[in-house]
């Protein structure tokens, strides 16, 4: 590993027009922004730009000054710092990903500020920024510079890192950003094996950036890792998956993208929820079931086999989920009964539509327990549920999620329970 010189930070010299020159214009955008929905004021909330994103777009300067039409992708920004610093800095355009819908939103919030875009335009008359929720050749076609929050999966990475090489340009540059503590030497082997030249910069404010240049010809035509396939024989998944007086299946096979959580496999705790499907409802009274926060989709194809009258709906703010959901259902013949939703935490679920809620939530970002997408996801199914409706959901017994569920759907008790997951049925008052 070698490292790249520090960015030149020496004062931005004067336009003699008077117009701010990029840096000074830079500045102003990033400190216009807020982490959408919320304001920043939040002592313990996320934050609109961290130093990662301005290490970003420092390394990418020169890059982005010289750019031309089509040049320059955004992959996983969170907040818009990335895409409107690159456009600031001098990509006439921007073709820009995010894989979760709320950074979707947060920047689509950023572009209908009039005032912030003409900062972000300067002179020029006009700019264009395109917003896609896929890593393929729509976003990557002819990239010569690609900008990249380091996701904190090795398998998002190498999705990200095969997809570029396989469409951008033969030139291309990729700049992936993070943070130090998040940050592994396997992840430069991930990028190793997609670009012959991967280098480190020095380390900013605890940030760093990689630099991968240098596309290997084996990667450009090389078959794509993922969606990972796998098939899954574990007797909880497939007695769950049994119908009343129906055989069961052999077999459920999974597919999974590489930011999916537990990637193509079941994981514990949605293991230990199935251990309690012969307490669920029974198929009279289910007409419409939901895998919220669907993930790979193994929930929503075990709901769509066990209750093959009923409606049933995969819903997830994560794009790769999505796709991931959708597979999984198609792979097992369920794809006609299973509607995919991207959405935030269930709020695209209609009121007092549903019979069966299952949820396994999140409880992680990165090495930090984060909860408040659970009680988001609590508070969306205590609204989407009909009267009597019930919600099952498996968490870490640690968490003690009983008193919040009962705020937020109505009467709930404890199921099943061991040292590591809790598994709680919730009935809506």
């Amino acid at each position: 590993m070698h490292h790249s010189p520090e960015p030149d930070t020496s004062p931005e010299p004067a336009d003699p027009t008077g117009t701010p020159g990029p840096a000074a214009r830079l500045a102003a955008v990033l400190d216009a922004l807020v982490p959408w929905p919320e304001d920043g004021s939040r002592p313990d909330g996320p934050v609109a730009v961290d130093a990662t994103d301005r290490l970003l777009l420092d390394e990418a300067a020169p890059l982005l000054a010289t750019a031309g039409p089509g040049d320059v992708v955004v992959i996983g920004d969170r907040f818009g710092a990335l895409t409107l610093g690159a456009v600031t800095l001098g990509a006439p355009d921007v073709r820009s990903c995010e894989d979760t819908v709320t950074a979707e939103a947060a920047l689509e919030h950023h572009l209908s500020d009039a005032d912030l875009l003409d900062v972000v335009r300067g002179d020029r008359p006009t700019v264009e920024i395109t917003v896609r929720d896929r890593v393929d050749e729509h976003l990557l076609g002819g990239a010569r510079v690609v900008l990249l929050q380091l996701p904190p999966s090795l398998g998002e990475l190498t999705e990200i890192a095969e997809a570029i090489a396989r469409h951008a340009a033969d030139d291309v540059t990729v700049l992936a950003g993070g943070r130090v503590k998040h940050m592994t030497r396997t992840m430069n082997d991930v990028l190793a094996a997609s670009f012959t030249d991967v280098r480190a910069s020095l380390a900013r404010q605890k940030s760093r950036v990689l630099v991968a240049t240098g596309v290997r010809p084996e990667a450009r035509d090389a078959a794509p890792s993922f969606p990972a396939r796998a098939v899954l024989r574990d007797a909880e998944l497939l007695t769950a998956a049994t119908p009343a007086g129906g055989p069961a299946p052999e077999e459920i096979t999974v597919l999974a993208h590489g930011g999916t959580f537990a990637g193509p496999a079941l994981d514990l705790g949605t293991r230990f929820l199935l251990t309690t499907a012969d307490k669920w409802p029974v198929a009279e009274r289910v007409r419409d079931a939901v895998d919220l926060g669907s993930g790979t989709g193994l929930l929503a194809t075990v709901l769509a086999l066990r209750y093959p009258e009923a409606r049933v709906v995969g819903t997830d703010r994560s794009a790769a989920a999505v796709a991931s959901t959708r597979a999984t259902a198609e792979a097992n013949g369920a794809g006609d009964r299973v509607v995919v939703l991207r959405g935030d935490a269930g709020e695209e679920l209609e009121p007092r539509s549903v019979d069966l809620i299952l949820l396994n939530p999140p409880f992680h970002d990165r090495a930090a327990v984060r909860t408040d997408a659970a009680h988001r996801m609590f508070a969306a199914a205590g609204r989407a549920l009909r009267q009597g409706g019930e919600l099952w959901c498996v968490f870490n017994t640690a968490l003690h999620y009983k008193q919040a569920l009962t705020r937020s759907v109505g009467p709930t008790v404890h199921i099943e329970q061991n040292p590591k997951f809790t598994v709680t049925r919730s009935r809506r008052r």
